[in-house]
């Protein structure tokens, strides 16, 4: 087994007095050699956004992006002529395919959004591009993994790579085992909240741990935890 540890506070993070920022791997201007991807994972973002602010319209392709709001909504516009506001509770997924264009907003005037934003290298390129959102069960979560964005997987989001992001709701005490794919190249842990061990590791609250050339591996509950697996192929 590999691990690669990424503490909260090594993340590149910027304050740009609307959003405040935190990149795991490299993005905009932060650049780190070491951190640019994970497999097929190329961005995971932890974005706060103030009440009313957001970013406008700017242009993707050939790529598989997530959204997942873990406070507050997030108003969406695409040139694919979707209009919708995606709640925490709710993931996003659009691929990119050939080109889109899109802008994001905090939906609330009053309050703050927090979400996380990943990005995922598709394995077919130039496709027609797509939209699409759904609300999950956090019930289906507790103490078990709960599919969230996979292929093609009945009653999730699906994307065009052979990846898959899940999550648990982890009681302190409980340890569950996560059993990978033998095509995959390894799983991306994002502590959301909580702290937890995993593969042997002590995490903390938006600490990220990669894991790769192992079949499987454990997590063990130290406090309530919030866990996200990004399971990805090379």
């Amino acid at each position: 087994m590999k691990t690669l540890l990424h503490k909260a506070d090594t993340r590149g993070y910027f304050d740009h007095d609307w959003l405040k920022t935190s990149h795991t791997f490299s993005f905009a201007r932060y650049y780190d050699s070491e951190r640019v991807h994970f497999g097929a994972l190329r961005v995971l973002n932890d974005d706060t956004i103030s009440a009313g602010e957001g970013f406008g319209r700017h242009p993707h392709d050939n790529m598989e992006i997530i959204t997942i709001p873990l406070q507050g909504g997030v108003l969406h516009r695409d040139s694919m002529a979707n209009e919708e506001i995606i709640k925490a509770g709710e993931i996003q997924v659009m691929s990119a395919g050939t080109g889109i264009f899109h802008e994001e907003y905090n939906a609330s005037n009053n309050e703050e959004l927090t979400l996380l934003q990943i990005w995922i290298y598709p394995d077919t390129k130039n496709i027609k591009p797509t939209y699409s959102q759904i609300g999950f069960d956090p019930l289906e979560a507790e103490n078990k993994w709960q599919k969230l964005v996979t292929k093609n997987e009945p009653g999730t989001l699906h994307i065009h790579q052979q990846a898959s992001i899940s999550r648990i709701l982890l009681t302190e005490g409980n340890t569950v085992d996560y059993e990978l794919n033998k095509s995959s190249f390894g799983a991306y842990i994002f502590l959301i909240e909580g702290e937890a061990e995993v593969a042997g590791i002590q995490l903390s609250k938006r600490d990220g741990l990669g894991i790769s050339q192992a079949g499987n591996f454990s997590v063990r509950a130290l406090k309530y935890s919030y866990i996200l697996c990004i399971e990805v192929p090379e």
